[in-house]
């Protein structure tokens, strides 16, 4: 892990919303992670594309977290992920 994150900015889920209003982080290499604390069952669009929504967390702050929409190849490969993943 200390090699996978060599010259990178761990950014906390919870801080997220902050550092984007503070900070240029496309100029910065950033990492977050977060677990699944929520998925919606899956949905389909208008045009008949099926999507997953999951709630992601960082278990530091309940009330702050992050909706990830997945589509296409994405979604086929991850929609069955368990909630309480990392």
């Amino acid at each position: 892990m200390d090699r996978k994150m060599a010259n990178r900015k761990l950014i906390r889920l919870s801080q997220l919303k902050s550092k984007l209003a503070a900070e240029k982080l496309e100029e910065i290499d950033w990492v977050t992670f977060g677990v699944i604390v929520k998925k919606v069952t899956p949905q389909s669009t208008n045009n008949g594309r099926t999507f997953s929504i999951w709630r992601l967390n960082d278990l530091r702050d309940l009330s702050q977290y992050v909706s990830l929409f997945l589509f296409g190849e994405v979604h086929k490969e991850h929609w069955k992920t368990d909630q309480g993943t990392v």
